[in-house]
């Protein structure tokens, strides 16, 4: 295996408030945060020093600050991070560097200076633009602040920015769901990311489920919405995401294509190939405060992957990509040719669900409709 120029993840884990749909490691800020960010970004620019050790003279792909809402960080402590990233690292000057934030947490003036640290993409959280739906998702921002908010990151000067929306949710149904998209659409987005809402265990929502709509609805929503989006320009390149030509989302992409990645912070994931072709997953200390007490050790657990397991990993994460897999790229990332996989690939085509080429593997349109029946083919 080659060695694959590795993403970094940074996550920040509080929000102002949980949503009651979120399955994400994050926690509602419940103390000052000006001394508590400090420390945190302190704790991060040790986690950074611990991951650039695993990487040395690898160029990194792309770098992503998740939440929990990083926006919720100053500037200058987003710049600290990304100039210690800079001298830890090696990566060119046009590397995605992505910032998640979400409207209500953000103005023009905290896009200006997040621009300014080096942030070249922001993917906002904005879920819908109706307010009615807002508050049924237990979202602390209404359709104005979130229309305020696209507006500061355009006028800030970011030519690449996402919008993150929600459909499926409680009493929506075609025409409302459409309208939500028509909404967003105006702002002509260059990539769009599009997830249909679910019940996630030890989710609030789990415990006091809300009424969505029934599958035959969905199913509706689902092909309307993604009727028009194909009318706008945007190409769906993966399950939940849109894009217009060469605004891909870089980061994403890596993952879906079995890439390394560097996991920094509290909760965070890693996966890393190792010289002798070796791969290893491993996770960060959950709890943020546990993570700030931790010593030398920020690493809460690791696993080898073993071999027989590689080539299932990955076709798991390709399948989700609108695009070719490669016979090259599968051998690059697991180390092993295609055939070891031959009766699992042989099962998907008389489904109907994928077609193969001499060197590619291609998902049908079956196949993208019934995803988690072709998937459940690589478990």
């Amino acid at each position: 295996m080659t060695a694959i120029p590795p993403s970094l993840y940074i996550h920040f884990p509080w929000c102002l408030c949980k949503c009651p749909y979120c399955d994400f490691n994050s926690y509602p800020l419940t103390e000052p945060a000006e001394e508590l960010y400090a420390s945190y970004v302190d704790k991060l620019l040790v986690d950074l020093e611990i991951e650039a050790a695993k990487v040395r003279g690898r160029k990194l792909n792309s770098i992503y600050f998740g939440g929990g809402t990083p926006s919720l960080l100053p500037a200058s402590a987003v710049k600290k991070l990304i100039n210690r990233t800079n001298d830890l690292f090696s990566f060119s000057p046009d590397v995605e560097i992505t910032l998640e934030a979400n409207p209500g947490a953000i103005d023009l003036e905290v896009c200006e200076g997040f621009k300014d640290a080096g942030i070249n993409r922001i993917s906002l959280g904005v879920q819908s633009f109706n307010d009615e739906k807002l508050k049924s998702i237990g979202r602390i921002h209404d359709a104005r602040q979130a229309q305020e908010a696209v507006c500061a990151v355009k006028q800030a000067g970011f030519a690449n920015f996402n919008l993150d929306m929600m459909f499926g949710l409680p009493g929506q149904n075609v025409d409302t769901a459409l309208r939500d998209l028509r909404a967003a659409l105006d702002f002509a987005p260059p990539h769009f990311s599009w997830y249909q809402l679910t019940l996630e265990p030890k989710t609030q929502f789990a415990v006091q489920p809300p009424i969505l709509p029934q599958n035959e609805e969905l199913w509706d929503i689902q092909q309307a919405g993604q009727d028009l989006l194909a009318q706008t320009g945007l190409v769906q390149y993966e399950v939940s995401a849109y894009s217009k030509p060469e605004f891909e989302c870089r980061h994403n992409v890596n993952y879906w294509q079995y890439g390394d990645y560097l996991g920094v912070g509290a909760g965070a994931h890693g996966k890393i190939t190792l010289k002798n072709g070796e791969v290893r997953r491993y996770w960060k200390i959950a709890n943020p405060k546990e993570y700030l007490q931790a010593q030398d050790l920020l690493t809460a657990g690791e696993k080898t992957v073993i071999l027989k397991e590689l080539p299932f990993e990955f076709m798991l994460n390709a399948l989700r990509l609108y695009r070719p897999i490669s016979h090259a790229l599968f051998r690059e990332r697991t180390g092993v040719t295609i055939d070891v996989i031959a009766n699992e690939l042989q099962y998907a085509k008389d489904s109907g669900l994928i077609e193969l080429q001499s060197d590619a593997v291609i998902t049908t349109a079956k196949g993208r409709n019934f995803l988690n029946d072709l998937l459940e083919i690589f478990l």
